[in-house]
């Protein structure tokens, strides 16, 4: 994995860095972006659903994605795939704050190229502690560890999430 000299001083510099992942030509200030197409703003070019991403493990404070993962395939287990991979470049604490349409709303079902249908309860499968779940939806794939401090969403609309990355202890417990 080759990491640019560029992205390597910012970390150096600034202990970590926010991510905007799938920014197009929005990234957000003082944002580092992250696309697979080259555009104006975009700082990384990489396919978010190839891995590793070119970051090393624990960069990350803050990532991004807005109106990005519904277009994750979720067959095969890419999307899982990704959202481990985002837990693996960010630090322990870090949060990764995700928005997307909701899965029966007319903004999932207008566009051609979303693929991935995601739901208040779609988050639980990431999170030993999920409130509604109490984990047990996690224990059927064991993804990388993630808690739930946001939720919200509606049926006609989007959804909003916030997931803090946990620490996997030894023992097999999360923190």
């Amino acid at each position: 994995m080759k990491i640019s000299k560029k992205i390597l001083n910012l970390i150096e510099k600034n202990k970590s860095i926010r991510l905007d992942l799938g920014c197009g030509e929005n990234k957000q200030p003082n944002f580092i972006g992250m696309d697979n197409r080259k555009l104006k703003g975009v700082d990384i070019v990489h396919d978010v659903e190839k891995f590793p991403f070119p970051l090393p493990k624990e960069c990350c404070s803050l990532v991004v994605a807005s109106h990005l993962v519904e277009h994750i395939e979720p067959h095969g287990g890419v999307f899982m795939r990704f959202m481990d991979e985002v837990w693996r470049i960010m630090k322990v604490g870090g949060e990764f704050m995700i928005s997307c349409p909701y899965y029966s709303s007319p903004g999932f079902a207008q566009d051609p190229t979303h693929c991935n249908m995601i739901s208040e309860v779609t988050w639980e499968y990431f999170s030993p502690v999920a409130p509604n779940s109490k984990g047990m939806l996690w224990q059927i794939y064991k993804p990388k560890p993630w808690r739930i401090k946001y939720n919200t969403w509606n049926v006609t609309g989007n959804l909003e999430i916030v997931l803090v990355k946990m620490k996997e202890r030894r023992d097999g417990k999360y923190e």
